[in-house]
């Protein structure tokens, strides 16, 4: 196989209480990539779409790039990779677009050459490629995206990543057009934190996990409450506590902002109320005079998949 096409879904990251240790995968939106194995050493990005020219080609620069570029010097190989890139999901959206491109470019180079890398091992070069995006290699994206489920990012060092299995809950996204930018994001956070604000953190992390084991899902509402993070971003949302109030006076079972934002995420159980929430949101939007995008999945479980010929659009 010298050529394949490969879907990857997109991510929520922090999930309210767990600033950069939770995040989880969603089925859409998601972007798609097509590796090639070349005869020439190096990465060439031949294409770019979606991104309204936004994205740079040159592989040490893109996200996707610089992954396949670590992955190539990991297994010492004289071949190269050609990469194009079709972008699915809005840029800037606080649903890890840069981290999506990177997975689905490394899991098909790997895939290409013969799958000689666990996904553990993958992980580290999306991470790598973060560092371009946002400055740091976090992977409250890249490793949702790349294992599929709910993760827990116990440690960096040493990297320590635990799937936490979640009940049958649905994903409302709503993405407002505005632009956050996570530098930006990342820059505004006081460096210190109350204690008694990490005490009440720390409640609500622990109770979200035990939430979703027990399969309670009182609890899991009652703990997903941010009390660090989201009171210092949300000033970046227009109309932020209303969008959140529509989704909680419409059944969803907690709401907050998806990574660095500007979107925001509500867990719901069940289809319907993930629609009728979605609604919800977005006519909260349009009182701001702000459009908005609605997307509405399940927890995706997979991870990144390879696309077949007759699903391409």
């Amino acid at each position: 196989m010298e050529k394949i096409r490969v879907f990857a879904p997109s991510s929520v990251a922090n999930v309210s209480c767990g600033y950069d240790i939770f995040g989880f995968a969603i089925d859409e939106p998601g972007d798609e990539v097509v590796v090639k194995i070349k005869n020439k050493p190096g990465v060439v990005i031949t294409k770019i779409t979606g991104d309204n020219g936004k994205l740079p080609k040159e592989a040490d620069k893109n996200t996707a790039g610089v992954a396949v570029q670590s992955f190539l010097k990991n297994i010492k190989t004289n071949k190269g990779v050609e990469i194009e890139l079709y972008k699915k999901m809005p840029l800037c959206s606080g649903l890890g677009s840069s981290a999506t491109s990177a997975v689905a470019a490394v899991f098909g180079a790997n895939m290409l050459f013969g799958n000689i890398l666990s996904k553990e091992e993958l992980l580290l070069f999306t991470m790598e490629s973060e560092k371009i995006a946002c400055g740091s290699a976090h992977a409250d994206n890249v490793a949702p995206s790349l294992f599929g489920g709910f993760v827990l990012i116990r440690s960096y060092n040493p990297l320590d990543i635990v799937k936490i299995p979640t009940p049958d809950l649905y994903c409302t996204i709503i993405h407002p057009d505005i632009i956050v930018k996570t530098k930006d994001a990342r820059k505004i956070l006081k460096p210190e934190v109350c204690l008694k604000d990490v005490v009440a953190q720390c409640g609500n992390v622990a109770a979200l996990i035990a939430g979703f084991y027990k399969l309670d899902y009182e609890l899991i509402s009652r703990s997903l409450n941010d009390c660090i993070i989201e009171p210092q971003r949300s000033k970046f949302i227009p109309g932020f506590m209303e969008v959140k109030k529509a989704a909680l006076n419409n059944g969803a079972l907690g709401s907050s902002i998806s990574g660095s934002g500007p979107s925001i995420f509500a867990l719901c159980k069940t289809l319907a109320i993930a629609k009728i929430v979605g609604n919800a949101m977005q006519k909260a939007f349009e009182l701001q005079n702000i459009d908005s995008d609605i997307y509405i999945s399940k927890i995706n479980n997979v991870g990144p998949r390879e696309v077949i010929d007759n699903e391409e659009n």
